[in-house]
């Protein structure tokens, strides 16, 4: 009980309200731009065909899957998947998310350092993830301040990682505008729209990270107040 109603919860709840505000505002612009067709009339997976081709990359299969802004790249499948919301749209919206999610595959064919960085971490911030609570808590209820301590720097290894994935999320975006730019895929206040859906994306990259600097920041305040 001392840990869910402890004043430092306000970090939280904070944290939490940051991220929602993200979530909310990447949903209510990809809304924006997803009414109408761009100029092209390129679906999401065309526009990724030609980016990819562009980039002299062959060996990377576009697959769709289910949902709403659940695109991805699977470096280790070498797979970019494209969500029903993009897949065959021929949006603005679309073929931003699209090139972006191709910004990936780039920066994997171009063994971009910030990427390599981030896959070491990889598997430490998932082991971060996985133990940090269970020992924090462990900590709190037998008063433990040294499994306190462990779970905290575990804990710091998911912020790392959130901390990493910043610029390598940013590049993506920006790969992308060139391109669409380049090759002449979307132009003028399209651009600009495939701008605004992609960087309301980013932002809820900087939001997951505030708010775990907000957790990280509360249970370090525990730790001590423990100590």
């Amino acid at each position: 009980m001392y840990y869910f109603y402890d004043a430092t919860y306000i970090l939280v709840l904070i944290g939490a309200v940051i991220s929602i505000i993200a979530s909310m505002n990447v949903k209510s612009t990809f809304n924006r731009y997803s009414k109408g067709n761009n100029r092209t009339n390129m679906t999401g997976a065309q526009a990724a065909q030609e980016i990819l081709r562009a980039a002299g990359i062959t060996d990377v299969r576009i697959e769709r899957v289910s949902g709403n802004l659940t695109d991805h790249y699977s470096p280790k499948e070498g797979v970019l998947r494209l969500s029903d919301s993009v897949y065959d749209v021929n949006t603005v919206a679309a073929v931003g998310v699209a090139a972006h999610e191709c910004g990936h595959a780039m920066q994997y064919n171009e063994d971009y350092f910030p990427i390599r960085i981030r896959s070491v971490v990889i598997p430490l911030a998932n082991i971060g993830s996985s133990l940090s609570w269970p020992i924090i808590l462990l900590g709190l209820v037998f008063g433990a301040t040294g499994l306190m301590q462990i779970g905290v720097l575990l804990f710091s290894l998911v912020v790392l990682f959130q901390f990493l994935t910043l610029p390598v999320e940013f590049d993506a975006s920006a790969r992308a505008l060139r391109t669409l730019r380049s090759r002449n895929m979307l132009s003028g206040n399209e651009l600009s729209g495939a701008r605004k859906v992609l960087t309301a994306a980013a932002l809820t990259y900087v939001a997951a990270l505030v708010t775990s600097i907000l957790q990280l920041l509360r249970l370090i305040l525990l730790t001590r107040r423990n100590d």
